[in-house]
């Protein structure tokens, strides 16, 4: 039977705000897996002030087939806002999509600290509306705002 792990990492957080972004990676250190080929995602906490790894989540759906196999990963990734991996299928990516995480290829191998550092300084700059939902910051500063307000 597929089994699901998530490691937690003991701390104290001080990361408010934040939105979770997950990696699938082979090694932790670079996204360089396939969506329904990883075993293993990386987590992270990201917010205006940085980040930090919440946990690793294992999957193991070597006994399962075909959406069986999306589903899964999808139920073990349960709270995650972005997904970020090297490729994914339209079928799991619409299935990514509906259950609330939104899917980021990045077909070349990059490294996970870097993608992580871009996110902070697009939070940090002017993130896009949903990302502001999520981390629940006042859209005061939008400068569409006041087109909007006539």
């Amino acid at each position: 039977m597929s089994e699901s792990t998530k490691i937690t990492v003991e701390g104290n957080s001080s990361i408010e705000n934040a939105i979770k972004v997950a990696f699938a990676s082979n090694d932790m250190q670079k996204i360089n897996s396939h969506f329904g080929g990883a075993k293993e995602f990386c987590v992270y906490r990201v917010s205006k002030d940085g980040f930090e790894l919440e946990g690793i989540v294992k999957t193991d759906t070597s006994d399962l087939e075909g959406d069986d196999k999306t589903d899964f990963k999808i139920k073990a990734l349960d709270g995650v806002n972005i997904m970020y991996c090297e490729s994914i299928g339209p079928t799991a990516a619409a299935k990514v999509i509906r259950s609330g995480m939104h899917p980021m290829k990045d077909e070349q191998e990059r490294k996970i600290e870097d993608v992580l550092k871009e996110l902070v300084f697009m939070i940090n700059a002017n993130p896009p509306p949903w990302i502001k939902k999520i981390i629940h910051v006042q859209n005061s500063q939008d400068i569409r705002l006041a087109r909007w307000a006539k």
